[in-house]
């Protein structure tokens, strides 16, 4: 490939290898979205809350326009669980390739689950969930306090000093 001067343009410098904490990091992310994709699908297959919280919205749907709303309620569920993955893998590599900004953004999403995590843990165990009506399955808190845990080992291992090296280390890109 040349520029318009007809150089050829340097090569690029090989991809450093993130150190081992860093890639352990990435999969932990990466898992840690799956797992919260399982969850989202647990909850989505629980046709029958879908339709009873609907017809607590909106009281005047009948039993087709019910369905309807959970079957695309469903759908759209999935979407945003492909794009949750998608999101998480995306950061996660940018991260594992040294991106600072990467590791700060995963840092506040991973922070604020592990903050609404205890919130809702706190709510359950208070039965304050429960004098407003939400009902916070068992089977919920399993994989909220698995995905907090996740997390909240994958920032740890992010901030090791010998992980934080790899980021301070980094020469910023260069563009031609």
């Amino acid at each position: 490939m040349t520029n318009a001067l007809n150089r050829p343009r340097p090569p690029k410098p090989p991809r450093p290898t993130p150190p081992k904490l860093i890639d352990i990091a990435r999969w932990l992310f990466i898992l840690s979205a799956a797992v919260g994709v399982v969850r989202f699908m647990v909850q989505l297959a629980d046709r029958e809350m879908l339709i009873r919280e609907l017809r607590v919205q909106q009281p005047n749907l009948s039993q087709d326009d019910l369905d309807a709303a959970a079957t695309g309620g469903v759908v759209f569920g999935l979407v945003i669980a492909v794009g949750l993955i998608l999101v998480y893998t995306l950061l996660a590599n940018r991260m594992a390739g040294g991106r600072n900004w990467a590791r700060v953004v995963l840092t506040v999403i991973a922070g604020a689950g592990i903050f609404l995590g205890v919130v809702r843990l706190v709510a359950a165990a208070s039965g304050f969930a429960a004098a407003f009506g939400l009902a916070v399955s068992g089977v919920d808190l399993v994989f909220g306090v698995v995905t907090m845990l996740i997390d909240a080992t994958a920032v740890a291992l992010m901030y090791q000093s010998s992980a934080s090296r790899y980021f301070t280390t980094r020469p910023a890109p260069t563009t031609p």
